[in-house]
């Protein structure tokens, strides 16, 4: 399993870079936004790899962020989506934007991109919701029994979806302050439109 590569992209296409690593180059799947990136880089850079093994290939996917490589994980495990699905997916919208769409019901702005209609958007929101849901309210009990406050579970919820610690808290005491004992669902959603537009 490679997890991550550390090196300098010495060749760009269509949806993939070569980045070289002590003299061996690799092909990685990439996400639009990536490329535009890598395309402009001439120094050494990072990327968290998923790599996909199946019959006719193996393929490295990578991300300049663990948040997206996170991201991409969670949508393999949708029925229906397949790494380059999910790869269009985190090509054409942020994190934060994807998961305020699965928390609202938001089919017009899943059906926005491309490779999925109106069936793959149904199915994003009925699996991710519910994934996202049980998230945010799983309440964890402290040492002496007593459970957490909401802040503590939607900023546990965020970076379970792959969020920074740091952002994260942030972005929900934000959020907790313009509220009055808010549902841990509530605070999530405040937090991640909060995200969004940082």
């Amino acid at each position: 399993m490679i997890a991550q590569l550390s090196g300098e992209p010495v060749q760009i296409g269509d949806r993939w870079v070569v980045i070289e690593v002590g003299g061996i180059g690799y092909q990685v799947q990439v996400t639009q936004p990536a490329l535009h990136v890598l395309a402009n880089t001439h120094e050494k850079v990072r990327l968290y790899t998923q790599m996909v093994v199946r019959e006719d290939a193996i393929t490295l996917y990578g991300f300049l962020q663990p948040s997206e490589l996170e991201m991409f994980r969670i949508l393999l495990n949708v029925s229906g989506i397949g790494p380059q699905i999910a790869l269009n997916i985190l090509s054409q919208i942020g994190i934060a934007d994807f998961a305020v769409a699965i928390l609202n019901d938001d089919e017009k702005a899943l059906t926005r991109i491309s490779g999925i209609g109106t069936k793959g958007a149904k199915r994003l929101i009925l699996e991710l919701r519910d994934k996202m849901k049980k998230i945010g309210e799983t309440m964890i009990a402290s040492e002496a029994g007593k459970r957490i406050p909401a802040v503590h579970d939607a900023v546990s919820a965020l970076v379970s979806l792959g969020f920074p610690e740091k952002e994260s808290g942030d972005a929900v005491k934000s959020a907790a302050a313009a509220m009055t004992n808010p549902p841990v669902e509530s605070l999530i959603k405040a937090a991640l439109l909060l995200l969004k537009d940082r």
